[in-house]
């Protein structure tokens, strides 16, 4: 067994993973990055967003045929099983995989396939895939494990028809109906790309309200929009047993309903990926979800041991995960001050999407901040219009009297896109932030981005 000295150790090679290995490397560190899969990309690229954007991408796809008239020409609405879906998001992980196993070898990152677990602070030991064993020392090390999702101990998951959103992947066919227990981010947006294939969807939310983080309209107007095509929310629902057989799965909720679908998707919950770590040998501890804590150094309890992504809990967001990725190397390998990444975007990719920034009203109206509302509805715009894409709002909270914008939240097509340009604002110091930015520039026409300029002074309209 050898014995091999680097600065910068990952566990992990998600996002999270991703950006504090090649951050590490550009602080002139010599890196190492322990991958458990026999790809690179972690779960983000082979389970989780990737192959579901890629999926509800070609979803989208199949609706926008199946509902223009003007393909009506070429044929009629056409049945696309999921299955043959899948296969394009199977095309984009390729890609991804073959981007990012270059971003390494270009910057001379050496990469160990297996399982790596601690020995002590500064000391890995590598399982290879291989069988072989190796041991890597590290002045600092980042734990990036991401996450999986949380099954629970009365669900047999190796039922052909009990799924979670990992293994939802190998899906082998179109169920006619089918349940959906959990209704955050992950059911949602699962629930509108299987409705896009025409599947009867029943939702089960175990609380009052869908995302129920989100700025009420916006959560009512994905409600809406659910059930208008055609998806069952059940609210306030919690299940009591699970039946599954060879024709089916029974649901038994614990209000005396049950709710009976050829398959059942498990999208309640995730639990970080902390078992097998070694963490009882440092002295660390995960908490009940498998999550670790750190400060805003992402700094754990051990002076050398740094964490990012999902293992740390919120707000699980690859977006974030990396960010989060390069400053723990970046604190881990400077006296340099990384920032801590708070100001992130909320983006949900059901069909249509949603994004959000900053307060909502409720928040608002509990803080008593004077605010007034500006809103732009897709329906009116010429671009949306154009891209048969009528459904949406762009939504600016902004103060009374300063005219600071507070929060934005954006509901319709290429809503996380959108979210960009106020975000840009936003975060401009002082008087810069301003929601006159919108009325005093002059946007492309027409584009979706001016949403803003008709926001805002559908907003300015509501003074006095």
């Amino acid at each position: 067994m050898s014995v091999k000295n680097y600065d910068v150790v990952v566990l992990g090679s998600g996002p999270a993973g991703e950006g504090a290995a090649i951050n590490a490397v550009k602080l002139g560190q010599k890196v190492a990055v322990i991958e458990m899969a026999p790809k690179l990309g972690g779960n983000c690229t082979h389970l989780g967003t990737i192959p579901s954007k890629a999926l509800r991408n070609s979803v989208k796809q199949i609706i926008s045929f199946n509902t223009n008239p003007m393909f009506r020409e070429i044929g009629e609405p056409r049945w696309f099983s999921f299955p043959n879906v899948l296969r394009s998001a199977e095309k984009v992980i390729s890609k991804q995989v073959e981007s990012r196993t270059s971003y390494y070898a270009r910057n001379r990152v050496d990469i160990y396939f297996g399982r790596g677990s601690f020995v002590d602070n500064n000391t890995i030991e590598v399982i290879e895939r291989n069988g072989s064993v190796e041991r890597l020392q590290a002045e600092k090390v980042v734990i990036a494990t991401g996450s999986h999702p949380y099954r629970p101990a009365d669900i047999d998951f190796n039922h052909s028809r009990v799924y979670d959103s990992d293994t939802i992947l190998k899906l082998k066919h179109t169920p006619r109906r089918l349940i959906i227990y959990g209704a955050g981010v992950i059911g949602c947006e699962y629930a509108s790309i299987f409705s896009g294939l025409g599947v009867k969807v029943d939702l089960i939310d175990t609380r009052d309200k869908l995302l129920s983080f989100l700025d009420t309209e916006i959560s009512d107007a994905l409600s809406y929009h659910l059930r208008n095509i055609g998806v069952m929310v059940r609210h306030d629902e919690e299940y009591s047993k699970v039946e599954a057989s060879d024709d089916g799965v029974i649901m038994h909720l614990r209000s005396g309903k049950k709710v009976k679908g050829d398959a059942l998707l498990w999208a309640n919950g995730r639990s970080g990926n902390t078992q097998g770590l070694g963490l009882e040998n440092i002295g660390l501890q995960a908490n009940s979800r498998g999550q670790l804590e750190v400060n805003r150094n992402y700094q754990t309890d051990i002076e050398s041991v740094y964490a990012a992504g999902d293992v740390i809990g919120w707000p699980s967001l690859a977006s974030a995960a990396f960010d989060q990725g390069r400053s723990a190397s970046g604190n881990a390998s400077s006296n340099d001050e990384w920032r801590f990444v708070d100001d992130v975007p909320t983006g949900i990719y059901t069909i249509p999407e949603i994004s959000s920034l900053g307060k909502t009203e409720k928040e608002l109206t509990d803080a008593k901040v004077p605010y007034e509302i500006g809103r732009a509805y897709f329906s009116a715009m010429a671009r949306a219009q154009i891209s048969h894409e009528p459904v949406g709002m762009l939504k600016i909270l902004f103060h009374i009297d300063t005219l600071e914008i507070l929060g934005i939240h954006c509901f319709g097509d290429q809503a996380a896109e959108i979210i960009h340009i106020g975000q840009a604002i936003m975060n401009q110091p002082g008087e810069g932030n301003t929601l006159r930015y919108f009325v005093n520039t002059t946007f492309n026409y027409p584009t979706m981005a001016e949403t803003y300029r008709v926001a805002a002074l559908d907003g300015l309209n509501r003074l006095f």
